[in-house]
């Protein structure tokens, strides 16, 4: 994996983490933003980690 989608990965999961705090101290409408912020940061993880192996298909 290179060190730019590594980068973006810990990234998501940074954004991930602050979703779920934030929709944890939230008690209003916010909490649903934590929950999206939970939401996003998970699939852009997960689309990280498909590029990734799509890659290494297609090299095949």
């Amino acid at each position: 994996m290179i060190a730019s989608r590594v980068f973006f990965l810990v990234l998501a999961v940074l954004i991930a983490l602050t979703g779920l705090f934030a929709a944890a101290a939230a008690h209003d409408y916010l909490q649903a933003f934590g929950l999206g912020l939970f939401g996003f940061g998970t699939l852009f993880a997960l689309g990280c980690i498909k590029r990734h192996f799509d890659e290494i298909e297609a090299a095949r």
